[in-house]
């Protein structure tokens, strides 16, 4: 029996799904990036501290492929410098 997929991974393989602000929350939350909520409007902005600047992203179901493909590279780079981050401590 295989393991389950991780959120990420699942992002990837199917950035057409009907994912959900919840979803970019928990995958937010696994990588420790900081989902900021909007103070006007329905757009919430991502942010690593690994990455200057930040993506935003609305909240519209379903979020738009674009968004989640933008969102999977971002994370990617997050986790790249990170791990950078750490051998040169």
């Amino acid at each position: 029996m295989a393991g389950k997929v991780p959120l990420l991974e699942q992002m990837r393989r199917n950035p057409r799904a009907d994912w959900t602000i919840d979803d970019i929350a928990r995958l937010c939350a696994e990588h420790q990036i900081e989902l900021e909520t909007p103070s006007r409007g329905s757009h919430y902005k991502t942010i690593s501290p690994y990455i200057a600047g930040h993506l935003t992203i609305p909240a519209a179901r379903p979020i738009k492929p674009p968004y989640i493909r933008s969102l999977v590279m971002m994370i990617d780079l997050h986790l790249e410098l990170r791990r950078q981050a750490s051998l040169g401590d």
